[in-house]
């Protein structure tokens, strides 16, 4: 019988959400299970060649794995035209550029200016 993988995809993408809310609902209470959501899913994520969805590729470390959150073990820093993201439970550092950003917004500045 031949495999369905576009179905196969499709079932762990899905599984990759679920596994990251229950990350983000388990944070709280229990990092440590966090952290483990977060591996399971990022191991789906390897098996089936999938990319992390959007709204989550932020939101873990890609050094230790902890389910990451602003504040709480999470630093947030802009300077020089980059987000500088610090995991505060093993140091390791993301910098995102967000000078196209700033570009598009000063360019519609201008063409709605009267």
């Amino acid at each position: 019988m031949r495999r369905n993988r576009s179905l196969e995809r499709r079932i762990a993408k899905e599984r990759m959400e679920i596994l990251m809310q229950l990350a983000e609902e388990a944070f709280h209470g229990d990092r440590m299970l966090a952290r483990r959501y977060v591996e399971l899913a990022r191991r789906i994520g390897m098996k089936y060649n999938l990319r992390f969805p959007r709204r989550w590729k932020r939101r873990f470390c890609r050094r230790c794995g902890a389910f990451l959150v602003p504040g709480a073990n999470l630093r947030v820093r802009c300077r020089k035209m980059r987000v500088i993201f610090t995991c505060m439970e093993c140091g390791a550092v993301r910098r995102v550029p967000y000078a196209r950003e700033k570009l598009q917004k000063r360019l519609q500045t201008l063409h709605h200016q009267p």
